[in-house]
């Protein structure tokens, strides 16, 4: 019974719905024919108000795609579903939250993150409460500057700016004739690759490597920096074990897959 009083609604209600169809496609064409009036230089430019016209006329009356012709009507569906979007999202947006960050509270960071590029959002962020200003960390990082590349040097920078105060030392095995093994344990200088010391033994311990390193380097030729890729002691050199002027050198260690473990003794 439902079905069929629909149904006669829609039969009634046809002759007015056709009228008002074709007043639509009319419309559409009229306007149509406005906007091929003002084009210049050969071509149609249509303006934000004839975009709101048709994709208002397109929501009431579809079949207006019809009688289209200066837009495909894949354009105007287009138009109609980024305007959806676009008011969804206008109503989506919160109106409340977190209260916004005024203009010179942001100049600040920005200043303070590119004059010390070594600083992170912690870092910064505890110094802004210092100065008396309430931000979170996580604004403090949203207004940071972004930097593509790492905030200090990298290895190879490293290595050229302190090539004369670096040696390396490495661990590599010697098989003999007889198929015994020798270790073989050397140091070269970075700035100028020199063979510093070399020596060679069947049983590499942590204090021996620490005996190897006192007397490679005199008194007055100690290098700042060591770097040991390929040694890996099971019982870790105390200072104890090097000469007096080795509580100056950083140990810089590269890991690498294959190292060379010490034993004990």
């Amino acid at each position: 019974m439902i079905r069929l009083f629909c149904f006669v609604l829609a039969v009634l209600a046809l002759p007015f719905k056709s009228k008002l169809r074709l007043e639509a496609e009319n419309a559409v064409l009229r306007h149509q024919l406005i906007v091929l009036r003002r084009r210049l230089h050969g071509r149609v430019r249509l303006t934000n108000h004839d975009r709101w016209f048709l994709i208002q006329l397109y929501r009431w009356f579809p079949s207006i795609l019809q009688v289209l012709t200066i837009i495909r009507p894949e354009t105007l569906v287009r138009w109609h579903r980024a305007g959806f979007r676009c008011y969804w999202r206008w109503r989506s947006c919160p109106v409340g939250g977190r209260p916004q960050i005024a203009p010179e509270l942001r100049a600040l960071i920005r200043r303070m993150s590119m004059e010390n590029p070594l600083w992170g959002a912690p870092r910064i962020h505890g110094e802004l409460l210092k100065l008396g200003f309430e931000v979170a960390q996580s604004s403090v990082a949203k207004y940071m500057v972004k930097r593509r590349g790492p905030p200090s040097q990298g290895w190879r920078t490293f290595l050229h700016n302190h090539a004369p105060d670096i040696a390396a030392m490495d661990l590599f095995v010697v098989p003999t004739i007889g198929f015994d093994l020798l270790y073989a344990f050397v140091i070269v200088r970075i700035d100028r690759r020199d063979l510093v010391w070399i020596n060679v033994t069947t049983n590499p311990t942590a204090k021996w490597v620490a005996r190897q390193i006192t007397e490679a380097f005199p008194w007055d030729g100690a290098p700042r920096h060591m770097i040991r890729t390929a040694i890996k002691s099971t019982a870790p050199l105390s200072r104890a074990d090097f000469a007096p002027w080795a509580s100056e050198i950083s140990q810089l260690h590269r890991p690498r897959p294959g190292r060379m473990a010490l034993p004990n003794g």
